[in-house]
């Protein structure tokens, strides 16, 4: 579920911000890694239309690798807009939030930032730059796919851009449904549809083979919406679902695991879905799980057989599957160059040249036109996730879906959805008590982070 759950919030730990914000950025481009320099004070007002120069800082979190890209996409920036300099600044995932709250703190936040599956907690604290006065102007959306431009408005103001997508779907090792003389699923399927094929891939393999992965804790948001509910209710600050609408989940995978079909307990302990080095898909030994389409390209580089994708099983709303933000690009409430933001954010999802430069390395772009072009020159492996992104993005215009972000305690809440599902395959407790439980916490767990 996180995966919009956005999952991307992160505990870090940099407390020399405040010091590095005022230190002096490079003059012929963006900062090298790692350096930052003072807030700009250049005057708003007319400075794009003058010719003024003007300096943006741009902070985001990532390794080398994405710091080389990115400096590289911000000086092609700087070419197409000779009066705006961009400053860049970026830290490991590990201190990345600790330094911009320190900074936010100070008043020495940089213009634009990047945010993951957390931007609803920066957005309760009034940081964020409303961008609705530049849409169709400094900033174009007519091109994004509509589930992003919901993510990124909240309580009614759009305060964040997507900057990547990914889609949740089936993974599927297509040479397992091959051995076991199986068609390879299709759009459309249904979950009895899911039961079934798992069961058969396990029955025809023989022992040691299993059709699924259990992914009742990731797959649980998706299951609600397809019957018109949700997880975590944010407008109304409570649940979005019943505890009958859980124990349907649970009792589902319940019989599978009575069934057949399922990865026993304990090989799901010793061999984790998260842990793709030990994936049982991987190694040939289960045929599906859920996954982020960002993650086939590292099953795949781990395996000889061929993986695809499948959109999840249907229920009475369809699929219940989006485009999900893998992070974004806010900018601050507090900065003197507000269109200039939004023009480096246009440039982000709509110029050819910035997808070319970024790539998928923060999940496929956020447009289709952009989208379009990437898919050309793709590999095998991303042309598989460019066709499956496009095929949720074609389901999702037909099927409205409401966009869900991190509950409240997510880290907890996480943590007791999966000792429940424990509880009942490793028969600690029957699915009424275990669901009973599970339901009775959550809402603990949530009216206590309000």
């Amino acid at each position: 579920m996180k995966k919009r759950f956005m999952g991307l919030a992160m505990t870090m730990t940099m407390m020399a911000s405040v010091l590095a914000a005022c230190g002096g950025g490079t003059a012929g481009g963006p900062a090298a890694a790692g350096t930052s320099a003072p807030a700009t004070t250049s005057a708003a007002g007319a400075a794009a239309a003058s010719g003024e120069q003007v300096e943006l800082r741009v902070m985001w979190w990532g390794d080398q690798k994405r710091a080389d890209r990115t400096n590289e996409a911000l000086r092609k920036f700087e070419e197409k807009n000779p009066n705006i300099k961009v400053v860049g600044e970026f830290a490991p995932s590990s201190g990345y939030f600790d330094k911009l709250n320190t900074q936010l703190a100070s008043g020495t936040a940089p213009d634009a930032f990047f945010l993951g599956g957390n931007v609803v907690d920066y957005a309760n604290k009034g940081v964020l730059l409303d961008l609705d006065p530049y849409v169709g102007k400094e900033l174009d959306l007519s091109d994004m796919d509509k589930s992003m431009i919901d993510y990124g408005t909240i309580k009614g103001k759009l305060l964040h851009i997507s900057a990547g997508a990914n889609a949740r779907g089936i993974i599927v090792n297509t040479d397992m449904f091959k051995k076991a003389g199986i068609p390879v699923p299709q759009d459309g399927w249904n979950w009895d549809d899911y039961a079934r094929i798992s069961k058969e891939i396990s029955d025809k393999l023989g022992k040691g083979y299993f059709g699924t992965y259990d992914f009742t804790v990731d797959g649980m948001d998706i299951s609600f919406k397809q019957n018109g509910k949700m997880l975590y209710d944010m407008d109304n600050s409570k649940l979005g679902f019943d505890q009958a609408d859980a124990e349907k989940w649970f009792g589902y995978w319940n019989e599978m695991h009575k069934n057949g079909g399922v990865v026993t307990p304990e090989l799901q302990v010793s061999n984790p879905p998260a842990d793709t080095s030990k994936s049982l898909v991987v190694t040939g030994k289960a045929a599906m799980m859920l996954i982020g389409s960002n993650q086939l390209v590292a099953h795949q580089n781990l395996t000889q057989d061929k993986l695809t994708l499948v959109q999840v099983p249907r229920g009475d709303k369809g699929t219940a599957v989006v485009f999900e933000s893998s992070q974004g690009l806010s900018g601050y409430a507090k900065t003197k160059h507000p269109a200039e933001v939004a023009k480096l954010m246009d440039f982000w999802i709509n110029d050819p040249d910035a997808a070319k430069i970024l790539g998928n390395d923060r999940g496929v772009p956020v447009t289709s036109k952009m989208r379009d072009l990437l898919k050309k020159d793709a590999n095998p492996v991303d042309q598989i996730i460019y066709d499956y992104t496009s095929r949720v993005s074609e389901e999702a215009k037909k099927e409205n879906v409401k966009v869900s972000y991190n509950p409240p305690g997510f880290t907890e809440y996480s943590k007791l959805a999966e000792t429940t599902v424990q509880e009942i395959s490793f028969g600690k407790k029957d699915v009424k008590k275990g669901v009973e439980d599970f339901y009775n916490g959550t809402m603990k767990i949530f009216n206590k982070n309000q």
